[in-house]
């Protein structure tokens, strides 16, 4: 009987090991038209898959097969540079990724409209939706067929895009606008707009679809979205010096939210429930981005972007537990376990 409960502990721990070895993040790098491959245990660039132009956004498909990106060939602007002078964006260039994990290479580009930047997939893995920025719409892509089906006429600079995990609505942050776009799925029209504070940016559902965070650049704020009612119930002010809130990720127990604070170089953790930041992580990057959280809530992937590379924050205590070097410029993270 010992032999036997020695057997079954050793192979619980390899089991263990197993699926620890086998977790990866995969990085966008905004200006190395590729994604790094993190090895998760060894914390080291694995792979490098090179995607086509300014690859940002990234998603994954539901069976985890497919990691999809959106590449845009819309010239780089930013704070600082007269867009009037940039040369003209090369169309041919924009489109949504596709990347087969098992082999590691990109199969196949959809379309997406003009400059795609963020995006969200159905739940059945079927319909991409695309905030297409430069033209104030989103376009619905049609996986199989490749095509688009429809475009949507937004706010002015889409930016984030969730589709609310039952599949009937999907939201859209538009900057210029400052309002959150309301998609209903079923008539493809605008159910709703929400108002919220200045340049809205990341957006992420609670599970059960009853919440919506949203964060606002120029606000300074997370807006809490009753997203039944499809109105804000409040806003969390976040005062870190300099933060500008981008990228945002909830912890597995949805009881935290994880907030990049761009220019800010920090991280801002929000306690949902209270309506308060409970503390702060500073001098992550100069400018952090995207953020994702470790399945069992212990650690932060964050994008340093201009520091090119990625993060990794014990979320914890805060503590920055590695800088990996990866491409230029990463943007975005998704984690796959």
């Amino acid at each position: 009987m010992r032999g036997l409960l020695l057997l079954l502990v050793v192979g619980s721990v390899a089991c263990k090991g197993a699926q620890h070895d086998g977790v990866r993040v995969y990085v966008s790098n905004e200006d190395g038209d590729s994604i790094s491959v993190v090895d998760g245990k060894t914390q080291a660039v694995v792979a490098t898959i090179a995607v086509g132009k300014r690859p940002r956004g990234m998603r994954l498909s539901p069976d985890g097969r497919t990691l999809y990106v959106a590449l845009s060939g819309s010239p780089k602007g930013g704070p600082g540079v007269d867009e009037s002078k940039l040369p003209p964006p090369d169309r041919a260039a924009d489109g949504i990724g596709a990347v087969d994990l098992a082999s590691g290479k990109l199969v196949r580009t959809l379309p997406s409209g003009a400059d795609p930047e963020a995006f969200d997939l159905t739940p059945d893995g079927k319909t991409i939706y695309v905030s297409n920025e430069d033209t104030g719409q989103a376009s619905v892509v049609d996986v199989a067929s490749g095509a688009v089906k429809k475009t949507i006429d937004v706010g002015k600079e889409p930016e984030g895009v969730a589709v609310r995990p039952d599949g009937h609505v999907v939201y859209v942050t538009s900057e210029a606008s400052n309002e959150v776009d309301v998609i209903d799925v079923a008539s493809g029209g605008i159910a709703a707009r929400i108002p919220t504070q200045a340049r809205p940016r990341g957006v992420v559902f609670s599970r059960d679809g009853k919440r919506a965070y949203v964060t606002t650049e120029a606000g300074g704020t997370v807006e809490i979205v009753d997203a039944v009612a499809n109105t804000v119930v409040s806003a969390v002010h976040v005062p870190q010096k300099g933060a500008r809130p981008m990228g945002i990720a909830l912890s597995p127990d949805e009881t935290r939210a994880y907030v990049t604070n761009g220019r800010g170089g920090s991280i801002s953790v929000v306690d949902v429930a209270a309506g308060t930041v409970e503390r702060a992580v500073e001098g992550v990057a100069p400018r952090p981005w995207g953020i994702a959280a470790s399945r069992d809530g212990k650690t932060l992937y964050v994008a340093g972007g201009p520091s090119n590379d990625l993060v990794i924050v014990d979320a914890p205590t805060g503590v920055v537990l590695k800088r990996v070097p990866v491409g230029t410029s990463p943007w975005g993270v998704v984690v796959k376990e």
